[in-house]
């Protein structure tokens, strides 16, 4: 008797502490097979990843089994963290520099300082440069739009030092103003010493949350990007002394394929670097970017980014205010004319990791009781207030859309005789 009990309490501790191992194997990241799924599983945990979900920091009580040295998950439009790990560890980022240099690249053609169709001639030091390249040649010629494709696609390292050569006259000179951007856009764990990469100096380091932040800065800010990062072949042509030729550019970011919605963004891999990745993916309106670092191998920075997105859409939405009404003009006090049009500053954004229903959005436009003249066009003279159930969720800045002088001592004689006039 004594031994049909022992037996059938090691049945139940084998079983107590099998259960417990099969509910947690549902959050392992996915198989190189299975990028991109969600099957049955993943939507039985994302029922519990809701009750669980992160805080705004990003440091939530679930377990995504990222085995990369660093990641983050970000939502675009907020800029919110939902998800991350070692998210400031300073890191060699290999070829996902090239998202800054690709955010120096947009702002000089918003600026008209460039244009997709000025032809760029490469030097002997762009062609020199080595790893991932489209073999140009010194003295070639090519647009600004087809080297864009050549970094974005085929992460050509001779084309991105092509561009920094263009636009700033030197590799150095635009490896400073990417040191600066950085440093504008907060940054704080990020040195570059090239414009693509290539270089394994220790002075040349990014982290994880600040690949997010320039990721969201291309993406947000330069959406025609996705364009480009959304090309999965395209051929160029080569022409040179020796003839022309042809070149297939082919995109190393292998979740254009394997990721439903996936949009961009740039891959990087070095000895030093590991496999990197910064992942651009959208659904509905919600636009997600997950950043993996120091990955052991290529197809574990695939699964485990897809593992981050899959998380993201899981377990958020987000509300946007993409049609808001039109502003009545405001009057303003001591200025030559006496109302100033306004407008709002950007889009307004919410984001929710608790499932809520954006029904009961209401909206509140407060207009500062005093606006007065000097005005310029983008200063501050309200906010347009958002609540979720009678709770304040955010609010938006209202502008003046156009400048307003003060009034002088003859502005005033001309509105009393203008007066009198009507009078």
């Amino acid at each position: 008797m004594k031994r049909w009990i022992a037996i059938l309490l090691m049945i139940c501790l084998t079983a107590g502490a099998w259960v417990p191992g099969r509910a947690y194997a549902g959050e392992d990241t996915a198989s190189a097979d299975s990028v991109g799924t969600e099957d049955s599983t993943e939507a039985k945990d994302s029922t519990a990843a809701r009750e669980e979900s992160p805080d705004s920091s990003g440091n939530g009580t679930v377990d995504l089994g990222i085995t990369a040295t660093a990641c983050v998950l970000m939502e675009a439009s907020t800029g919110t963290v939902l998800y991350e790990k070692n998210a400031d560890e300073q890191l060699s980022p290999a070829s996902i520099t090239k998202i800054m240099t690709l955010i120096l690249i947009f702002e000089a053609l918003d600026e008209g300082r460039i244009s997709l169709q000025d032809e760029v001639t490469t030097s002997a030091y762009a062609k020199s440069m080595g790893g991932s390249q489209v073999f140009l040649e010194e003295g070639e010629k090519q647009t600004v739009e087809t080297l864009i494709k050549c970094i974005v696609v085929a992460s050509g390292n001779d084309a991105s030092v092509a561009m920094a050569e263009h636009i700033s006259g030197s590799e150095q000179a635009f490896v400073d103003q990417m040191n600066q951007k950085a440093q504008a856009l907060g940054m704080t764990n990020t040195h570059f010493t090239d414009c693509c990469g290539l270089t394994e100096s220790a002075d040349h380091y990014t982290s994880a949350r600040d690949v997010a932040i320039m990721s969201r800065e291309l993406s947000v800010n330069h959406p025609q990007i996705h364009n480009y990062s959304t090309i999965w072949m395209e051929d160029i042509t080569h022409v040179t002394n020796k003839g022309a030729s042809q070149f297939t550019l082919a995109n190393t970011n292998k979740l254009l394929k394997q990721y439903d919605g996936c949009t961009g963004l740039k891959t990087g891999s070095t000895s030093l670097a590991k496999y990197c990745l910064s992942a651009t993916a959208q659904r509905n309106d919600l636009e997600l970017i997950a950043v993996v670092m120091a990955a052991p191998d290529y197809k574990v920075r695939f699964s485990e980014a897809a593992s981050l997105l899959n998380y993201g859409f899981a377990n958020c939405s987000v509300y946007k205010d993409t049609q808001p009404e039109p502003l009545a003009d405001v009057p303003v006090k001591n200025g030559v004319e006496g109302m100033v049009s306004c407008g709002y500053e950007g889009e307004f954004s919410y984001l929710s990791t608790t499932g809520e229903s954006f029904e009961n959005i209401t909206k509140e436009a407060h207009i500062n009781p005093e606006v007065a003249a000097p005005l310029a066009a983008g200063d501050i003279i309200g906010s347009m207030d958002y609540f979720l159930n009678g709770e304040k969720i955010g609010s938006i800045n209202i502008v003046a859309t156009e400048d307003v002088a003060e009034a002088g001592y003859l502005d005033y004689l001309k509105k009393i005789g203008l007066g009198l006039l009507v009078g």
